[in-house]
């Protein structure tokens, strides 16, 4: 065959294959897949990570750094060992703060204590705990340092005063420690559920409640006619109540110490600076004396129920308010010494 003879083969074999491509029809439906291939051989073993590389170890480390506030907190009033979670579990009027998961959930919330209970209807309470660390911190959410940081810092409005408490670490407190009563929370009524103007209608619990420590550092509840004003415990610190009850490095205890003291008082050897301890004390236990004289305290140190007119009403308050308060006037010592003498010159 002659070379022009193939070369016109070719060429009609190029056209053919031309036209039958530009003539094919549409790509058919994607074939179901291949069985796996086998399985490839196992890889280099890894490098075992280093202790460094272990964010966890920042807190979970061979120091002292958690079991000191753990061993701390365990004796407090807040832990297992206090009844301030035993006592009231389960209590959804008092959960919010008497239960440490719930006090996660109304601060998440932006609820006060008041608020908790009410703002949701057939409210379930999580399971209940004691004030753990995770109450006040933002524990294993970074899983470094960085979840020792307050659940919440931010200005409390308090419930019944209306004041506002600002004060850094000391707002995370406040939540829970303020009053939840006042004296004009106890009015007396008649039979037709009418106000008695001037009387109050006292039960044993005629008092603010195991929590009126913020409401003594403003100087206010304390009934009577008797102006506070916020005390040095106030404003002469950046964090108020972790000031002074947990101190540096922090004592979970929460107990006040006299190191933290020294900050302000360089020569202060106790918590009853220049005697002011003593002295309310000993104003305190003049106002029971005279109290459980006239009837209005029974032999438990406990207000007797009745319905009083003011001038027994108000020494019976002030007996209840510094007892709850429990600092003996060291949140504010000018406005307990004012309450104190107040009441004394009222006794009946």
């Amino acid at each position: 065959m002659s070379i022009k003879k193939i070369l016109i083969l070719i060429a009609v074999l190029l056209a053919a294959a031309f036209v039958l491509t530009a003539c094919a029809g549409p790509a058919g439906a994607v074939g179901p897949a291949g069985p796996a291939g086998p399985v490839g051989p196992a890889g280099e073993t890894g490098a075992v990570p280093s202790a460094a590389d272990l964010t966890c170890t920042q807190c979970h480390n061979e120091t002292s750094l958690l079991d000191g506030k753990i061993y701390a907190w365990e004796g407090s009033r807040h832990g297992p060992a206090g009844l301030t979670w035993e006592e009231e579990a389960g209590n959804k009027t008092c959960a919010g703060c008497h239960e440490g998961s719930s006090f996660i959930d109304r601060i998440a919330a932006g609820q006060s204590f008041a608020d908790y209970t009410t703002a949701v209807a057939d409210l379930v309470l999580p399971d209940a705990t004691p004030q753990t660390c995770r109450t006040c911190h933002t524990i294993h959410t970074t899983y470094t340092t960085d979840d020792f940081a307050l659940r919440t810092v931010a200005p409390v409005a308090m419930v019944i005063s209306g004041q506002t408490f600002d004060k850094g670490m000391g707002n995370l407190c406040v939540n829970c420690h303020q009053a939840r009563r006042y004296m004009a929370n106890f009015p007396a009524k008649d039979a037709a559920g009418a106000v008695i103007p001037g009387s109050y209608s006292a039960s044993v619990r005629f008092n603010p409640h195991l929590s009126n420590q913020s409401d003594m550092m403003l100087g206010v509840g304390g009934g009577g006619t008797v102006t506070g004003t916020p005390s040095a415990h106030y404003t002469m610190t950046t964090d108020a109540c972790v000031t002074c009850h947990l101190g540096e490095p922090p004592n979970h205890t929460f107990k006040a110490t006299v190191s933290a003291c020294v900050a302000c008082h360089a020569d202060a050897t106790s918590t009853d600076i220049n005697g002011a301890v003593t002295a309310i004390q000993v104003k305190y236990d003049a106002l029971k004396k005279g109290l459980t004289a006239s009837g209005l305290v029974d032999a438990d140190g406990a207000a007797v129920p009745g319905i009083y007119d003011e001038a027994k009403a108000f020494p019976l308050w002030v007996y209840g308010y510094i007892t709850e308060d429990a600092s003996m006037g060291v949140h504010n010592p000018k406005y307990a010494n004012d309450l104190l003498d107040a009441a004394l010159a009222g006794l009946p």
